[in-house]
């Protein structure tokens, strides 16, 4: 290169000096270039010290002295932080934490390693703990094995998907589905008490000596052969009747009960609507489990063996109806002496068909202007009359509650607290059986009745279904038992009146309310016209619902459902 080249290629070289902010009043620039105004910027202190550019390990400051030696005094700035779903979601951190013994395996150890140490006990001590341990672990293995362990560490088995009360069919369509959170928030307060428009039928007299039946002086239970009737509503010949002058809404006690208690309700149930004009009728299916009472439903651990067990929920529940409906008419006096509580008109369902005696029973036909133009009719129950000490009659709801086996109901044992206390007994019932107390108490309310008889019936042997014995009585009157079992029964009608509001609104034809069986809901759906209404054909013997012969071949003594 020449002596001219090389003055020509210095001669285009420059160096332009970049300008420099002042910022007298802080630290850091005065304003943000136009190349970094996009991008997030992480505030720092002068005072800030900077450590290493990247520590891997991060045990770079194990003194706890300088822990917090280089950190910023604007704390530590999410802004740089990179997160992407995949990557959180495949990502775990290992658990390093030392595992915490139980109590009973600290220092299991302690004793052998003392007698290596001092001598009597020698290696000797040593290989004896060691035997011992061993053989303790194979029998816990062996006890694991068999499905048993300790209380403390014994897991609960997994809860059964339930099935539906009827199969959902695919011509079926949801108009509604309603979940228990919401259903629990309605209210329709200011409904008066019922107006009766007419009464039917007979009732016995309660006979007091049961009051003082206890544990110490029990009774068996008997078997009385009666007739006890579970007709529907479009069955009811008096709701034929009324339903062409009074009221647009028809029911019974029991579908009442059942709607306006749906939200302590685990098991699946349904019912029918049929809308015909402005007038609604509120059904339930022939030969279904409706008529039976459940058993230990709301417990934390529902009953789950399998049908043919003694304790299936199956036949838990015929036996606790079967229980009741002999219950409420031993506690009579039945005798052909005994004077009776009659009603102006008959019972409407006896015919000259049946053979046999019917049960105590009084039909209240009453109705309740729920407004807005919905006059609700409904068919309510009285099981006996009692002679008040001022001398009033009293109507009587009378039910029963079982005791099957207290252990594996997790529940107290009656005999040991029935006398003593009953309140914890109760407290016990209230938490397994919500559903059904408090849907007797919903039947007590509607009928009018004066109080609620409760019978304590226990099996006389655990392992047989056949044979009872009352332990005792107890009296509550319904509304100040509604407010000891938390039951609002604005909330009550205020469920109704939704339901019956959603309804009205469709147009005519057939509809299904269903609790589903394992969600906290109720579904609504439109059903076509001649739904369970083929000939010869019952829905039940798909659905697992219980045939009235099946009953009386397990209870002979007992009819359960007479048309």
């Amino acid at each position: 290169m020449t002596g001219n080249d090389s003055q020509g290629s210095h001669s285009g070289l420059h160096f332009k000096v970049p300008p420099i902010q002042d910022n007298p009043l802080g630290w850091g620039p005065c304003e943000l270039p136009d190349q970094f105004k996009d991008m997030p910027y992480q505030p720092f202190s002068k005072g800030d010290r900077l450590g290493k550019i990247s520590d891997w390990t991060g045990a770079t400051f194990q003194d706890k002295k300088y822990a917090n030696k280089y950190a910023s005094a604007f704390g530590a700035g999410s802004q740089y932080a990179y997160y992407h779903d995949e990557d959180e979601s495949t990502f775990h951190l290992v658990d390093t934490t030392r595992v915490q013994k139980p109590p009973y395996q600290r220092g299991r150890f302690r004793a052998n390693q003392r007698n290596m140490r001092g001598g009597r006990g020698g290696r000797g001590g040593l290989q004896n703990s060691g035997m011992q341990a061993l053989g303790k672990s194979l029998k816990l293995r062996d006890r694991e094995r068999k499905g048993v362990t300790k209380k403390w560490g014994q897991a609960r088995p997994p809860i059964k998907i339930r099935d539906a009360s009827v199969t959902v069919r695919p011509d079926w369509v949801t108009i509604e589905e309603m979940d228990f959170p919401r259903l629990a928030k309605l209210s329709l307060p200011n409904i008066k008490e019922g107006e009766d428009i007419l009464c039917c039928g007979n009732l016995e007299y309660y006979d007091k000596s049961y009051d003082r039946v206890n544990v110490k002086h029990e009774k068996p239970l008997q078997r009385i052969d009666r007739i006890f009737h579970t007709v529907t509503t479009t069955d009811d010949p008096i709701i034929r009747k009324l339903s062409k002058n009074e009221g647009n809404v028809y029911a019974t006690d029991a579908i009442l009960a059942t709607i306006m208690c749906c939200t302590r309700s685990n098991y699946s149930w349904d019912i029918v609507i049929e809308k015909i004009g402005d007038k609604l009728f509120f059904d339930k299916r022939d030969n279904t489990e409706f008529d039976l009472l459940t058993v230990n439903e709301t417990s934390v651990e529902p009953p789950q063996d399998d049908g043919n067990s003694l304790n299936s929920p199956r036949n838990l529940a015929l036996e606790a109806t079967f229980i009741k409906n002999n219950f409420s008419q031993q506690v009579l006096k039945s005798g052909a002496t005994e004077p009776k509580y009659k009603f102006e008109n008959p019972n409407p369902f006896i015919s000259e068909e049946e053979e046999g005696e019917v049960a105590s029973v009084a039909y209240r036909y009453r109705k309740w202007d729920l407004g807005g133009g919905i006059v609700l009719v409904a068919r309510c129950e009285h099981d006996a009359v009692v002679q008040s000490p001022n001398g009033e009659l009293q109507f009587l709801s009378i039910k029963a509650l079982n005791e099957w086996d207290s252990k594996l109901a997790n529940g107290v044992e009656w005999r040991q607290k029935l006398d003593t206390q009953r309140g914890a007994v109760l407290a016990n019932e209230l938490r397994n059986n919500a559903c059904k107390l408090a849907k007797w108490t919903v039947q007590a309310l509607l009928a009018g009745s004066d109080q609620l008889k409760l019978g304590y019936v226990s099996r006389a042997l655990v392992r047989d279904s056949s044979k009872h014995v009352i332990l005792g009585t107890q009296q509550y009157k319904p509304h100040e038992f509604a407010t000891q079992i938390n039951l609002n029964m604005d909330n009550a009608w205020g469920i109704l009146r939704c339901i019956i509001d959603i309804v009205m609104k469709q147009k005519d034809g057939k509809y299904l309310i269903m609790k589903d069986p394992n969600k906290p809901m109720i579904r609504l759906y439109d059903i076509p016209d001649n739904t369970f209404e083929s000939d010869g054909e019952s829905d039940s013997g798909d659905d697992g619902a219980t045939d009235v012969n099946t009953f009386q071949s397990l209870y002979p003594y007992t009819s359960s459902s007479k048309r």
